[in-house]
């Protein structure tokens, strides 16, 4: 499943994001930063929306204020109305929606994204590939600078779209299993995932294990479980009952990657739900790094490692947790 934090085209209309990052080692032991790279900031062509150091300067009641007006703005196209539309016509419910779409016209444009082509790309998927790709090599950073050994170890790719983690995964010799709920993600991957293994011939590329199946019906034990752009799918409550049961798969490592959800990434996402169009096809859900951590403490788990990415169309946090009990970092 996708996919990249949240996609927010038309923002670009309303006002300039903050740069794209680069990707630095820090100075503080199991964090995961990102530092934007020094430029101009392109001019805006509305001063609707606040900055990000506009919001942090506003009284609380001016940013609620601020909030309130979005808010009543987005409320007049209704796009939750427009979303339980979509839900219904695909089954009734969040799931059927998601799959509906990753099997139509999400494949043909995730796969778009995901891919290595520029013709016929715009911008705005660009960027996404991009910061979808950083979420992929920090999660692959941080396996690979743990004391696990890769080569041997079982991972669940939970979510495995076209095979964008789970390729490099097989590569470096783990026993990988690949599901999404999308047969026509996973036949992508299947087919990347053959390319990939006749190009290295002799290495130790395991070829990853398939299969067509939601989150939910996941089951097994794996030293290794990752879950990258998955959870905006899911509502608060149902993404804490989802970590509960990831981490209920893992021994080691739990991979998980979501959207933040703050005021100023929250008003960004409910700005966007004013322009309809095919990358608004399902809802797209925040969640608050307070809630991911505190589903992780009621399984058992805790988060030894953080990162965040964001680019200009993408954002997302980047949870590495290990079991309480570990005394391993």
């Amino acid at each position: 499943m996708a996919r990249a934090g949240v996609s927010t085209a038309p923002l670009s209309r309303l006002h300039s994001l903050p740069p794209r990052p680069s990707l630095l080692h820090n100075t503080q032991p199991n964090v995961l930063l990102l530092r934007p790279q020094q430029r101009k900031a392109p001019a805006t062509t509305a001063a609707a929306l606040p900055t990000a150091a506009d919001l942090s300067e506003l009284s609380l009641p001016a940013a609620a204020a601020a909030a309130a007006a979005l808010a009543a703005a987005v409320s007049l196209s209704d796009p939750e109305r427009r979303r339980r539309a979509q839900a219904e016509a695909a089954g009734g419910g969040d799931k059927e929606a998601v799959r509906a779409y990753f099997n139509s016209t999400g494949f043909e444009r995730w796969r778009k994204i995901y891919g290595s082509a520029t013709e016929g790309v715009n911008r705005v998927q660009l960027d996404i590939r991009e910061g979808h790709a950083q979420t992929v090599a920090a999660a692959l950073s941080m396996l690979r600078d743990s004391p696990l050994e890769l080569s041997g170890a079982t991972v669940c790719d939970a979510g495995c779209g076209t095979g964008s983690l789970a390729i490099p995964l097989a590569a470096d010799g783990a026993d990988v299993l690949a599901s999404d709920i999308s047969a026509a993600m996973v036949s992508e991957a299947q087919r990347q995932a053959a390319l990939a293994q006749a190009t290295a011939p002799g290495s130790t590329f395991r070829m990853p294990r398939f299969e067509v199946r939601d989150l939910e019906s996941l089951e097994g034990r794996y030293d290794v479980v990752v879950c990258l752009d998955v959870l905006i799918h899911y509502p608060r409550e149902e993404a804490r009952a989802m970590i509960r049961h990831l981490a209920s798969l893992a021994d080691k490592r739990l991979l998980i990657s979501f959207a933040p959800r703050t005021l100023y990434f929250d008003i960004l996402k409910r700005v966007g739900e004013l322009f309809p169009g095919p990358s608004k096809a399902t809802r797209a859900y925040l969640h608050a790094e307070a809630d991911i951590e505190d589903a992780l403490r009621q399984a058992g788990w805790r988060v030894a490692n953080r990162g965040f990415i964001s680019t200009q169309f993408y954002f997302a946090k980047l949870f590495e947790a290990v079991p309480v009990a570990s005394s391993s970092s």
